[in-house]
């Protein structure tokens, strides 16, 4: 199984979005500090993730999750958990 995932900092609410193969050690490394990207924007949380069987198709709609098309998906998905 592979995830597309987003988490948002606790320090500026912006977004990280990535996929990978576990998703519950792949938040432990982000939190952690393994990602030189992000580290600066930790504690991190999980707000929505996507499951895939195809590893292809996870690193497609990560790609999409990205573009400005993409991001209007999740801020439209995500309209309730925004508004708080």
């Amino acid at each position: 199984m592979y995830y597309v995932y987003l988490l948002q900092s606790q320090i500026d609410q912006g977004w990280y979005i990535g996929y990978t193969s576990d998703l519950r050690r792949r938040l432990v490394e982000h939190n952690r500090g393994d990602t030189i990207s992000i580290v600066h924007r930790r504690p991190l949380d999980l707000i929505y993730y996507e499951a895939y069987l195809d590893k292809k198709d996870a690193i497609g709609r990560e790609r999409f999750l990205k573009s400005g098309s993409g991001r209007g998906f999740l801020k439209k998905q995500l309209v309730n958990f925004l508004k708080e």
